[in-house]
């Protein structure tokens, strides 16, 4: 790469030394020169050619001085490495300089080998900076990728680490992962106006987006209104059944938060169903060379698409298999059944989350002791869900149930089709 140097000088002969002297790094596109009789001129060549690299200035020089130049050239945004040139008895100028931020200092009369040399040591130094700076826009360019994917902090030491292609590269991982889902949203989008809807939708996945990045999990698509989101992905993450639970939770509280804000303002946003799984998925960047797309594919991501479906018929918001049931810790929840999901043949034990409080209610413990009598073919499920649904009207999941077993269902076998 050519280097180009602006000398500042006044001494009318300088320049026809200075060609003279690296003729040949000239003529072999090693360097270039440009030439200004005091710091003003040198100001405004440094306008007209931008991409100078290095100054050579002297001190003493009409109109501006070098000391005055060099002052200017330190507050430039672009700061450019400089070279003081003076007198050797003028030492205590040449003092002045380096404390304002000259790289080096030369003593008139010029020692043209000195100069050679400076220079290189300059340029090397120049470099080192333009090696640093490459380095950090490729960090920041990254980091502005990875943050639409991970938690800030994640993204920071993807960004900034080597192990960061190492993480990016497709492999399989054993993940938790989220989905979720708004009901209805299609005849939203309808029916809203487009200021309306492009509002909604951003404070919503924004939001949503808050609420993974809190728990440190991955944000692998935003497709529509529906989300997937894994955790121990691409970093370790001993407790990713755990965080799963918990994110769910929250997201789900913050969705019915959201919904209900908005149905004050007179739009009908649906509930957020979700549906939450465990297992090896293959994990990575999908995008090639030219475009990120971190993401997940296989069983398990398939599998945690259908429990967010499964959602709308079994009437309730969030769906866990009992994978991730079994890997949480200390998981609260009740089950719903044995699921079929669509594209499966196998049932799936799958069940409802719940909070401490929620888990802690009566109604909890007459809903075990209902699906236990379901599980054993007991006729007395029926009542036992009827007096559930009569107590508590709002509890779908049980409503289901009784549903099923006056249309003649048995066990807890569930095709979901």
């Amino acid at each position: 790469m050519m280097t180009t140097i602006l000398i500042v000088d006044d001494e009318p002969d300088l320049e026809d030394l200075i060609l003279q002297k690296f003729r040949r790094q000239i003529q072999g596109g090693a360097v270039s020169f440009i030439f200004a009789r005091d710091g003003l001129e040198a100001l405004q060549s440094i306008e007209q050619h931008p991409d100078v690299d290095l100054v050579v200035s002297d001190i003493n020089m009409p109109r501006m001085d070098g000391l005055s130049l060099l002052a200017k050239l330190q507050e430039a945004e672009d700061r450019k490495s400089t070279i003081i040139v003076s007198a050797y008895g003028d030492m205590s100028n040449i003092r002045v300089a380096m404390n304002r931020g000259a790289f080096d200092f030369l003593t008139k009369p010029i020692d043209f080998a000195d100069l050679e040399t400076t220079i290189q040591k300059t340029i090397r130094h120049i470099e080192v900076l333009r090696e640093a700076r490459r380095r950090q826009i490729e960090a920041e360019r990254a980091h502005a990728s990875l943050s639409r994917y991970f938690s800030p902090e994640l993204a920071k030491r993807l960004a900034a680490g080597s192990d960061a292609a190492n993480g990016m590269a497709v492999h399989w991982r054993e993940v938790a992962t989220i989905f979720t889902d708004i009901t209805s949203f299609t005849a939203l989008v309808e029916t809203a106006p487009p200021e309306t809807l492009g509002e909604l939708l951003n404070e919503y996945v924004g939001g949503m987006t808050d609420v993974v990045f809190a728990h440190e999990g991955t944000v692998a698509k935003v497709i529509g209104d529906a989300i997937q989101i894994l955790f121990n992905a691409p970093g370790d993450q001993p407790d990713h059944a755990t965080r799963a639970v918990a994110c769910a939770h929250e997201l789900d509280t913050w969705a019915q938060i959201f919904r209900e804000r908005w149905k004050a303002k007179g739009i009908a946003f649906g509930a957020t169903r979700i549906g939450v799984h465990t297992g090896p998925a293959l994990v990575g960047n999908f995008g090639g060379s030219r475009f990120f797309d971190y993401t997940a594919y296989g069983d398990t991501i398939n599998t945690a698409a259908r429990l967010e479906a499964a959602n709308k018929p079994l009437g309730t918001r969030i769906c866990a298999s009992a994978a991730i049931a079994n890997a949480a810790e200390c998981f609260l929840g009740r089950p719903v059944g044995d699921l079929v999901l669509r594209g499966r043949s196998e049932p799936l034990r799958a069940y409802e989350p719940l909070r401490p409080e929620e888990f802690a209610a009566p109604a909890t413990n007459r809903y075990f002791e209902a699906f236990a009598k379901l599980e054993a073919n007991d006729l007395g499920a029926m009542p036992a869900f009827a007096a559930l649904v009569g107590m508590h009207s709002d509890d779908s999941l049980a409503g289901f149930h009784l549903r099923r077993l006056l249309n003649g269902g048995k066990g807890v076998r569930i095709e979901m089709g």
